[in-house]
């Protein structure tokens, strides 16, 4: 950063060129959101924001930044992220939402529209609670449930469901254990399971998710269909007739997981793509 009080454009593309030189992606975009987020302004309003920096902002900036050149990502500084109209607090075991998982909430809200928009919803792994709180604030009428192996991912959704004003009802569980309760019950089952083998990291993966996002939830251990293999074998029991399934799926997965579940008595219905144009979501029904 420049010594003095520079204005928030100059801070910016001074940072942002420190970025670049830093191999940094999307260097703009990083240099502006964390400016933005600690100016309270929205980015088409930089270059309008005539005041100078303060020598305390300019310095939190310029830590902000230093941390984003180590590949710490933005919303790791920030300690939230944005997701549809969500703002979710985050902690070290919780993923970052991020967009591509929106393809997997508009399919899951199709779903349940077809319903007449009042269904039973569980979320498997909801981690920041990302998709079951979209899906409570977005459709009311439904009851949703949301579960996660960690504690302290749970601590955290459970704040980010009050802090939004939506219902989740919030169970600690692995896939479907202790969820006897809802037997037969669940219309709509969604969930963003871990879908990278821990080997094929180092290529598939960033560093800002390789380094940054928990390890829970984002390794399956050798096999990167783990989990869907979980999913489509233990969670039947709590599915009610012609229940619809809604997964994320990694790149070039989809093929071999609607397979899957076919096998396991799911009938597959649709593929969806995310902003990028990659399929990120499956759909399938519960036979019978």
């Amino acid at each position: 950063m420049r010594t003095g009080s520079p204005l928030a454009r100059q801070a910016a593309r001074d940072a942002a060129e420190q970025l670049e030189r830093a191999g940094v992606p999307e260097p703009v975009a990083s240099a502006e959101v964390l400016l933005c987020e600690l100016l309270g302004i929205g980015r088409g309003e930089i270059a309008l924001y005539e005041r100078p920096l303060t020598r305390k902002q300019a310095d939190l900036y310029g830590a902000r930044i230093s941390r984003r050149m180590k590949r710490e990502p933005v919303q790791r500084i920030l300690g939230y992220a944005y997701f549809r109209n969500l703002r979710l607090d985050l902690n070290a075991d919780t993923l970052i939402p991020r967009p591509d998982t929106e393809s997997v909430v508009d399919l899951a809200l199709e779903r349940i529209d077809l319903r007449g928009g009042s269904c039973f919803v569980l979320d498997i792994g909801t981690g920041s609670g990302a998709i079951a709180i979209s899906i409570a604030q977005e459709r009311p009428l439904c009851e949703v449930h949301a579960t996660d192996v960690l504690g302290a991912a749970l601590e955290i959704a459970r704040h980010n469901a009050k802090q939004n004003g939506a219902t989740v009802h919030f169970h600690h569980a692995d896939v479907a254990s202790g969820l006897g309760f809802l037997t037969g019950r669940i219309d709509l089952l969604v969930s963003n399971p871990p879908y990278v083998a821990e080997l094929s990291a180092e290529k598939r993966l960033a560093p800002e998710v390789r380094e940054w996002d928990p390890p829970a939830a984002l390794y399956s251990g050798a096999d990167e269909y783990a989990f869907f293999r979980r999913i489509f074998s233990e969670t039947p029991p709590l599915l009610a007739q012609s229940a619809d399934v809604v997964l994320e799926i990694g790149d070039n997965q989809a093929e071999a997981v609607l397979d899957l579940g076919r096998r396991a008595g799911f009938v597959p219905l649709d593929t969806r793509a995310d902003l990028a144009g990659t399929p990120r979501a499956v759909l399938l029904s519960r036979e019978g």
